[in-house]
């Protein structure tokens, strides 16, 4: 598969590193971001906006990265016994359990299901559909979360919920602000206030029973690694392990599957890797969003160790599309592996475009891409004939 647009390098700067580097320790959380931040059970949920803005309706969330990547990233933050209120998103909404036990539940009233879920869990739910989740676990938990598309749409919340936050002085415009009358916000008087959802609606919307969305649960038992997946996992330094979780993404394993199709407007995989291995030199057209789950790992720019940034657990890194990058697990931890969450826009498949001196070794070593874009032993390639 060509990868001739790649016409020129992308160069990523110290300075431009460091601003695209999301640390821990960087996250701002917003303790009003939403219509039910004073509804009891509700009031101590801290909102993260890492890429984007997200789905925030108040114009005071901090945002790390504005700069539009296909899909924005953030986290919900939520102490035991806290709960998110029913509400629906137009486009997608993945869930990255980072710690914690959370109850989640849908439908209007939601009570049509509910799932567990536990730390190392994917959740994709379903468009169009209403949600909550009750942080059940003896500690604080952290929900990590992709949303398709730049531009969300924002959300409608449940009737209950709309009804509750007026009771608190809290009203949401059409435009998607918030408005805090307590606090001295007036009502606007040329922008429309959000109306619950017509009935009529409701009952359009689609029923999910609880076996359909174990479906779009990736739980760490879940996970199906190829240890053959890219052109340099039969090199030194690129013994890197990948499970796809939504959609094909940059696998190079023709027979690799992932569990979600679906379109997301991104693409989503776990990357395992022992100490001082990962994934050799390479590119794509694509915007990318790194998050450390287990380990410590080394993300190097533009081929120069002069630009490495190094990333913990919970740590995220946005990588320009067109940068020449290498992951490698710096430090495996108890488990032997760390392992890399690898966030791609878009929904088809991203070819990777590896550096010269990788294919070189590649080729040594009997692999090289077919003209599909996977894995093929070189021997059987050099026999292939041109068709007339």
């Amino acid at each position: 598969m060509s990868t001739d647009h790649l016409s020129h390098d992308t160069i990523v700067e110290a300075a431009e590193i460091d601003r695209r580097t999301i640390r821990k320790s960087d996250w701002a959380p917003h303790n009003a971001a939403f219509i039910d931040c004073r509804t009891p059970g509700s009031d101590r949920k801290e909102n993260y906006a890492f890429i984007g803005g997200g789905v925030s309706q108040n114009a005071g969330q901090v945002i790390n990265l504005t700069e539009e990547h296909g899909f924005n990233t953030g986290a919900a933050g939520m102490p035991r016994g806290i709960s998110n209120n029913l509400h629906l998103h137009f486009t997608a909404e993945v869930f990255v359990n980072l710690g914690g036990e959370f109850r989640l539940r849908w439908g209007i009233d939601g009570k049509q299901g509910e799932y567990v879920s536990t730390d190392g869990d994917i959740i994709s739910i379903p468009t169009w559909i209403f949600r909550g989740f009750t942080n059940e676990g003896p500690d604080d938990g952290i929900l990590w979360t992709v949303l398709g598309r730049d531009v969300t749409g924002g959300i409608i919340w449940g009737p209950s919920v709309l009804k509750e936050a007026e009771s608190y002085g809290l009203y949401l415009t059409a435009d998607n602000q918030l408005i805090d009358t307590v606090a001295g916000d007036e009502l606007p008087q040329d922008v429309a206030l959000i109306k619950p959802i017509q009935q009529k609606y409701i009952d359009e919307l689609t029923s999910f029973s609880v076996d359909e969305m174990r479906q779009r649960v990736i739980q760490p038992a879940d996970r199906v690694y190829s240890a053959n997946a890219l052109l340099c996992a039969s090199l030194p330094g690129g013994h890197a392990e990948l499970s796809l979780a939504i959609g094909y993404g940059m696998t190079e394993d023709r027979r690799q599957v992932p569990r979600i199709h679906e379109p997301h407007s991104f693409n989503m995989a776990w990357v395992r890797a022992a100490e001082d291995e990962g994934l050799l030199r390479h590119r794509h057209d694509r915007n990318q969003a790194l998050l450390v789950k287990t380990g410590r790992w080394a993300v190097t720019l533009n081929g120069d160790s002069a630009t490495t940034v190094e990333l913990g657990p919970s740590d995220s890194f946005s990588v320009p599309a067109g940068a020449w990058r290498s992951f490698r697990c710096i430090d495996a931890g108890e488990a032997g592996a760390g392992e890399l969450l690898v966030v791609n826009s878009g929904d088809d498949r991203v070819y990777l475009d590896w550096a010269p001196e990788v294919v070189d070794a590649a080729r040594d070593a009997d692999w090289m891409i077919d003209p599909n874009g996977y894995l093929a032993p070189v021997g059987v390639m050099v026999t292939a004939t041109e068709d007339d």
